[in-house]
């Protein structure tokens, strides 16, 4: 068989196609993949924040890469892990089984978090993981410690790039969420998260027996305690921000760190010290300040095949939660993140150079806008919904009327998901669409629900016809999805947080939770605007065609032709 050939660039080409960073011709291909996903980052907010931006950060993907400006993920519970996966696999929840950041595995009879593994336990002692109460407040069960990717049920991007180049390939992931690095790692790769217990960034035994030396020199900097005692100050003078928002009622207060400019870090010992950084530019600074330096002692972009490198920035999503996304710490925050990718790309350019680098950014889920925001302009119908409200009187009275069934026969209610006690209603031997159904109808009753759809009526092909029926349809997975889906109305903010009303709350199918960025720049890629609407599932397609790997084991997004080509 003859040896495949590659073209060789002609100078002129090579200069033709290259950034503004530097000057020379590309290989045949990248010598670095660098993936990365601004938590939280919906697709229009680049544009309206656009103007403030410094040129070497964000406006380099805008000016110089190619920017799909129409992109919906096609499912409907928008959430982390979901959004994440997606990015890394090319599918939907329907086929990488992730559809949610927890959900209820009927197995074990008790709430799972998406990456949690009991065979793999936290590399150092006290390091610690997300508690459950952060991922779903309303939820008491105790989480495992253990870190993992297994509970992704085909493969990435990252898992086929590695099993072309039989291992050889490098692949990393850094975020602050172990669910944002674990995620786009794969299940071949190596993934490292931020542990607020200690301040450091941290990993399983999934991934390695003892770190790196490099990491544990990285980790006594103590680079986190920086920012002790000093405060997030607005970086440009207040009349210079887009969207002054003056009212501060919505925004959440949390341990003295304000709601308002500035907010103070507090002392470096002080219990939520390490959390207000993840709710602050701080967070995106450190993660990116781990990349530099995994890129330099792993040597990425150095040897004979493709690395890839993934890092998923979360401060965004964080202040949103907190802020609003029209807020003036969302654009600040925005700000200093096109600072500190700037700095990134700099880093990337003397290291491999951005010619022989494919950068690909987009976000794992949109936000919606502050329901006072909403309520400001005239859309009256925005509000807060509390969960409480949904397992009505009508929904109790209903089961006892019509099947003899008290409140044991919902198990629990996790947003989106109501799940039934199975085992009782087929020990009483009821039909179990019947119970969904009945429960679905009396849920749609509730103000501020707009669908209840059953897992019967989508197993069998009897969902409505509607962009968010269909949405719901993708998310749907038979062994980990519950009984009835609730759809909340546009606009409606699920409180789940014991009463406190969080400023903006992601995970709805609606247009402005599913819509985000996808740029792709570097290497040989040409500055264009493309409007049509795609989808993120194309990233990982795209990525493998790119490298002429095979796809994603369940991938069903297409091949974007104007950066394969």
């Amino acid at each position: 068989m003859d040896q495949l050939k590659f073209p060789v660039l002609t100078l002129a080409c090579a200069i033709a196609s290259v950034s503004s960073f530097s000057v020379l011709a590309n290989p045949a291909t990248p010598k670095l993949v660098v993936q990365i996903t601004v938590d939280g980052l919906r697709g229009d907010l680049l544009d309206r924040y656009k103007h403030n931006f410094s040129e070497k950060g964000f406006k380099y993907l805008l000016n110089e890469g190619t920017h799909y400006t129409n992109a919906h993920f096609q499912h409907s519970n928008t959430e982390t892990i979901v959004g994440h996966v997606s990015l890394a696999t090319g599918t939907t929840p329907s086929v990488h089984g992730m559809v949610g950041n927890v959900w209820f595995d009927r197995t074990l009879e008790r709430l799972v978090y998406n990456v949690e593994d009991a065979d793999y336990h936290m590399l150092n002692a006290g390091s610690g993981v997300d508690k459950a109460t952060e991922i779903d407040p309303t939820q008491k069960t105790a989480l495992m410690d253990g870190r993992s990717p297994i509970p992704m049920l085909t493969t990435t991007f990252a898992d086929e790039l590695m099993l072309s180049t039989n291992g050889q390939s490098k692949v990393f992931s850094v975020s602050i969420k172990d669910r944002g690095a674990i995620s786009l790692a794969g299940h071949t790769g190596k993934a490292f998260w931020f542990s607020k217990a200690q301040g450091e960034f941290a990993t399983s035994n999934y991934y390695y027996n003892q770190y790196p030396q490099w990491v544990n020199d990285w980790n006594e900097q103590q680079l986190a305690q920086q920012y002790a005692d000093k405060s997030w100050q607005l970086s440009l003078p207040k009349s210079d921000y887009t969207l002054i928002n003056t009212s501060h009622d919505h925004k959440i207060e949390l341990a003295g760190f304000h709601n308002t400019f500035p907010h103070p870090y507090g002392e470096g010992d002080s219990k939520y010290f390490t959390t207000k950084l993840t709710l602050s530019p701080a967070g995106d600074e450190l993660t990116a300040d781990f990349a530099k330096k995994l890129m330099v002692e792993e040597q990425l972009g150095k040897g004979k095949h493709t690395d890839f490198l993934a890092v998923s920035f979360s401060s965004n999503d964080y202040v949103i939660h907190m802020f609003g996304a029209n807020g003036l710490e969302t654009e600040d925050n925005l700000l200093r993140l096109d600072k500190t990718l700037a700095d990134f790309f700099n880093h990337l350019d003397q290291q491999v150079g951005l010619e022989n680098t494919l950068i690909v950014l987009s976000a794992d889920h949109g936000v919606p806008e502050i329901a006072p925001h909403a309520h400001e302009i005239g859309y009256h119908e925005a509000g807060y919904f509390d969960a409480d409200n949904l397992l009505t009187l009508g929904v109790k009275k209903r089961l006892k009327e019509q099947f003899n069934l008290g409140e044991d026969a919902i198990t629990l209610f996790s947003d989106p998901y109501i799940y039934l006690n199975r085992d009782l209603i087929a020990k009483k031997k009821l039909v179990l669409a019947d119970v969904q159904a009945a429960i679905a109808e009396e849920v749609m009753k509730v103000e501020g629900v707009e669908m209840a759809i059953t897992s019967s009526n989508i197993e069998t092909n009897r969902v409505p016809q509607s962009r968010a029926g269909q949405l719901v349809i993708n998310n749907h997975h038979p062994q980990r999805s519950g009984d009835v889906y609730i759809v909340f109305a546009p606009r409606k903010y699920i409180n789940d947080l014991e009463g406190l009303v969080i400023a903006s709350k992601h995970g709805s199918p609606w247009r402005y939770d599913t819509h985000v960025p996808i740029i792709f720049a570097g290497y040989d890629i040409k500055g264009q605007r493309i409007d049509r609407e795609v989808t993120p599932y194309d990233i990982a397609p795209t990525l493998s065609n790119k490298l002429r790997i095979t796809l994603p084991s369940g991938a069903t997004g297409d091949v974007l032709e104007e950066v394969s080509k």
